[in-house]
């Protein structure tokens, strides 16, 4: 069977790269299994893309805001009726399984429902002027072309909360899809396009970061920025970005904890630390990679998460009764496998997994078992870099306010999670954990559409996706209508 070639989508034409050169989207469950060939875009499909984005912003910014959302809310719509086929081509390029890839395309189907309000509610403000006879208001304006790099993890969920905003705002778009998983966010622009979205409003660059994202990054026909990925990268995009004055939204890693307490549901603390941790094979930005433990019940906690861990499936994400997927490509495996190492080295006790795993129908594959390590402390790399992988580990504590110490001691800040039935401990917890997102009795993943995205530290730089999105897609412009007739100088002509 041919391999089905995609091209950019500049301008409202589907064109091959300047470049000439082309990459494969392979499924990380089975390799030998093609799912497209993408362009390897260079600058000068920046260039073009950008061009065209520039001329549509002429057009788009002028159509009235319920207008724009109207599209939205029909591409809502057409992704209801294409979940499902839009989910399993998902878990085909990215590998995890169907219910979390139903589960992504259900994201962007919520987040164009709630975006398509947010078009008859771009509110300004108005206030009384100093002076008699002036009108005095503020209203949020357009920024312009703004370009989006955005992960392989959430594939058609993180374009959606970057695309949906800026768009809604009168925005248009450059968007670089992530190599791994370029097909998924090829499948919301189209849905886009099917509901009316106009040519070069929405443009798309495939290829890698040196080639294609950093292009967009230092366009100066690009007014923003917006990243999702890790932060050794967000790091480069933020000052290469800075040296055009172009303002930036960072996303990018996590550290995350879950704090048991000795009186917590022990049950349901188990059940979030299983989805928490090797939901989306430990893929996410938000998965729980620490697990802090009272010491009254660390053995018990510890034996019963060792023991269900060992009975996940590993497998092919499209098949019935898997739980957990592939990681994305052997640069995960290989990350995952030396932070093993250097667990041990360190003096980690390896509960369970710890490898890659290669036998039968997983030969053909980049797997790795779910893995625990117990005998953690604070201080190791393990509880202390983000491995993104099915990796997580376990350190005891005695009192409360020592958990809250430790789950703060690192340098990330996106998700955390405390199970206790305890509510003053409840209250403390979220005001005194540093992230951007706090659980109470519920696992580190699950964030929604509707409260805002994103953390502190080395996660971001204070922006938000979600509902505070259209914060950074927007800038303000105060106006001023003085129908007094003559000339009114602020400050000066009612000093007295």
């Amino acid at each position: 069977m041919s391999t089905k070639v995609y091209h950019n989508l500049i301008g409202g034409e589907w064109l091959p790269s300047r470049s000439g050169k082309t990459f494969q989207n392979i499924n990380p469950a089975d390799n030998s299994d093609v799912v497209g060939e993408f362009p390897a875009s260079n600058a000068a499909d920046v260039d073009l893309a950008v061009a065209a984005a520039k001329k549509a912003f002429a057009s788009w910014r002028l159509v009235p805001a319920p207008k724009r959302a109207e599209i939205l809310y029909r591409t809502g719509e057409l992704l209801k009726e294409r979940k499902e086929e839009y989910a399993r081509q998902m878990t085909r390029e990215m590998g995890k399984v169907l219910s979390e890839t139903r589960g992504d395309v259900q994201e962007a189907i919520d987040e164009a429902f709630y975006v398509a309000g947010e078009g008859r509610r771009l509110f300004g403000k108005t206030t009384p002027s100093e002076l008699q006879n002036k009108f005095a208001m503020s209203v949020r304006m357009p920024l312009g072309v703004v370009g989006l790099i955005t992960p392989w993890n959430f594939p058609m969920a993180i374009p959606s909360w970057k695309l949906f905003p800026a768009l809604v705002a009168g925005n248009t778009c450059v968007i670089k899809p992530a190599e791994d998983t370029p097909l998924s966010t090829y499948n919301l622009v189209q849905t886009l396009i099917d509901a009316g979205l106009p040519p070069g409003v929405v443009n798309i660059v495939a290829g890698f970061g040196p080639d294609a994202g950093a292009p967009i990054v230092e366009h100066p026909g690009v007014r923003a920025i917006s990243f999702t990925g890790s932060s050794e990268i967000g790091s480069l995009v933020a000052q290469r970005a800075a040296a055009n004055f172009k303002p930036v939204s960072l996303e990018m890693g996590g550290k995350n904890a879950q704090i048991v307490m000795e009186d917590a549901n022990l049950d349901l603390a188990l059940d979030g630390a299983l989805w928490g941790a090797f939901g989306t094979t430990g893929q996410r930005c938000t998965a729980t990679s620490r697990i802090l433990v009272q010491k009254g019940i660390a053995d018990k906690f510890i034996g019963q998460l060792v023991e269900r861990a060992q009975k996940l499936k590993v497998g092919n994400g499209l098949e019935a009764g898997i739980d957990v997927g592939p990681q994305v490509n052997a640069q995960q495996i290989e990350t995952s496998t030396k932070y093993a190492e250097i667990a041990l080295k360190e003096g980690a006790k390896l509960l369970t997994g710890g490898e890659a795993l290669t036998a039968g129908a997983l030969a053909n594959g980049t797997f790795f078992a779910p893995t625990v390590f117990a005998g953690v402390s604070a201080k190791m790399r393990i509880a202390r870099e983000e491995v993104f992988g099915p990796v997580v580990s376990v350190i005891e504590f005695d009192t409360f306010e020592q958990a809250i110490e430790v789950a703060n001691s690192i340098d990330y800040g996106l998700s955390t999670a405390l199970y206790t039935r305890d509510v003053n401990r409840a209250f403390t917890a979220m005001r005194d954990l540093e992230a951007g997102i706090t659980y109470i009795n519920a696992p580190t993943i699950g964030a929604e559409v509707h409260l805002p995205f994103g953390g502190v530290k080395q996660t971001g730089n204070g922006h938000r996706e979600g509902s505070e999105a259209l914060d950074f897609y927007t800038t303000w412009k105060a106006v001023y209508v003085d129908y007094s007739d003559k000339l009114q100088r602020a400050q000066i002509d009612n000093a007295e």
